[in-house]
């Protein structure tokens, strides 16, 4: 929807469509005004959902508003100082690089791959298995539950409320499992800052169970989408890539976040009369924030129809839109969106799309499930020039600052 199209009102179980950045902005800011906790953040749920189901959500710390929500969030930034993003960088860009080498090794005898299952998918699972500890040979286990739990609006899928409702009872319960052993025995991780810090607030096991869920979208899903709509946006745009392989601009991760828009629209309830862009707002009404056109409005971005990786400034909302929600995980997302195309670059300067995107249906979020990719070269080819090749260049510096579940419902709604 075009930012200019600014609001609509649809009828019966409808919503205000809002789709100027400021306005997105004015919502997100005024938590007072517009609730997530009345309806929880989640657009559009399952047809079957009951609302008792939209109730329980309340718990995510996506669905909270303040004081909880405040206090929620308190405990968990923890997790996310720039000094914990930092001590991940080693680990994060060798983790890239061998990514990049395990998916040039793997290729057919064209050299050619699923960008997204080979590539795109496994840095933010990393990432998330050396943020809170969780071992690396269970990562394919959060990529299958995350997966179960955001694809009930895509019939490829068939995924049934039911499905989604175990794979969220699953990843709780795993999560949960690893802040009783933290709690048992406190080690100098993000986990035990969390759940067993002495002397401060900590998550409850349920709470941090429900922080996994939320984090295996937020930090898995969306940062996944975004390095797959970049892949396909720099090989759509040859210029931009030569332009990256050559210069590495900083900017570049932003840019692909405001173009590919991960989260397409969440949304908010009114809690009391209010206007809004010069139209009424009713107690009780759901507005839809668009992120997606807010990213291309063109009131706030000059030629919002242009990739463009040098774009500075660039106040896109790909992280939300300021308020009690804006992502917590940012700097983390953006490292690992410039380190993983860095070492793409280094291993594969001439690769090329084999095919069109295949997109996920979905009402939220804006997922690719495959994208296949070639880089024109047999996997023996290609090995002998990373031989030829020798160590990848210095990276650019780092960006600065960076048991079982209770039987409550739970919902197929991340």
């Amino acid at each position: 929807m075009p930012a200019a199209a600014r609001h609509h009102r649809l009828r019966r179980r409808g919503y205000w469509a809002v789709t100027r950045h400021a306005d997105v902005k004015y919502v997100s800011t005024h938590p007072e005004l517009y609730s997530s906790r009345e309806n929880t953040a989640i657009i559009r749920f399952n047809g079957h959902i009951s609302r008792d189901q939209i109730e329980a959500q309340r718990l995510i710390m996506l669905n909270m508003d303040p004081p909880e929500h405040t206090r929620v969030r308190q405990i968990v930034q923890r997790g996310f100082t720039p000094r914990a993003i930092r001590s991940l960088e080693s680990a994060l860009r060798d983790r890239a690089r061998r990514i990049v080498e395990e998916a040039s090794a793997s290729g057919d005898a064209d050299g050619g791959f699923d960008f997204v299952t080979r590539i795109a998918v496994e840095l933010p699972l990393q990432a998330i298995a050396e943020l809170i500890g969780v071992p690396q040979e269970d990562r394919a286990r959060i990529f299958d539950w995350s997966n179960k739990m955001v694809a009930y609006d895509d019939p490829e899928y068939a995924i049934t409320e039911e499905i989604g409702a175990e794979a969220a009872a699953e990843l709780i319960g795993y999560s949960m499992n690893l802040a009783a052993a933290r709690k048992e025995c406190p080690a100098g991780d993000i986990v035990t800052r969390l759940v067993a810090a002495e002397d401060e607030g900590n998550l409850s096991s349920d709470e941090f169970g429900l922080f996994v869920l939320l984090l295996a979208v937020a930090g898995n899903e969306t940062t996944r989408n975004a390095i797959s709509h970049g892949m396909h946006a720099l090989l759509t745009h040859p210029d931009q890539w030569e332009l990256y392989k050559r210069e590495r601009p900083a900017t570049a991760a932003d840019e692909i976040v405001r173009w590919s828009s991960p989260v397409v629209s969440f949304q908010r309830t009114a809690t009391r009369d209010t206007e809004l862009g010069g139209r009424e707002i009713s107690k009780g009404d759901r507005v839809g924030l668009f992120y997606s056109s807010a990213n291309r409005d063109p009131e706030v971005f000059e030629n919002p129809e242009v990739f463009d990786i040098t774009r500075d400034p660039n106040p896109h909302l790909g992280f939300g839109g300021g308020g009690p929600h804006f992502c917590l995980g940012k700097s983390l997302a953006l490292r690992e969106i410039d380190l993983i195309f860095g070492a793409i670059a280094d291993t594969f300067p001439d690769l090329r799309l084999a095919g069109d995107p295949r997109r996920l249906r979905g009402s939220w979020l804006n997922g690719i499930k495959e994208l296949r990719v070639s880089t024109g070269d047999s996997p023996a080819t290609r090995a002998r020039t990373r031989r030829q090749r020798g160590p990848a260049p210095a990276p650019p510096p780092a960006r600065a600052g960076h048991a079982r579940p209770s039987r409550r419902p739970v919902a197929t709604i991340l």
